[in-house]
């Protein structure tokens, strides 16, 4: 007797479900890439209040404005090289033949 080919069940792939339940507190992937554009535009805004502040004279601080804009363009580096990565995920996979 020949019995249907079953999928594969390892604890990898089991782990790496793409459906979140209602009652599994963890935050996904999409929450997470969420929170990092927010924080990435807070932080952008940041950068140009503290510029906005030290070109009109409210602020003198030019150490605090450059660690606001360092800080802003780090995180604008990091969240674009993520979006890279999504992407070229996202390629790979609708070249693959089924």
């Amino acid at each position: 007797m020949i019995e249907s080919i079953r999928p594969a069940i390892t604890p990898a792939l089991e782990m790496a479900g793409t459906r979140k339940t209602n009652n599994d507190p963890r935050p996904g992937f999409a929450d997470h890439l969420k929170a990092t554009v927010a924080n990435t535009n807070n932080l952008q805004h940041q950068a140009k209040t503290a510029m906005e502040e030290l070109a009109t004279g409210r602020n003198g601080n030019i150490h605090e404005t450059l660690l606001s804009m360092s800080k802003a363009e780090t995180s604008f580096k990091m969240l674009t090289q993520v979006r890279n990565k999504v992407l070229n995920a996202y390629q790979e996979v609708m070249r693959m033949q089924f």
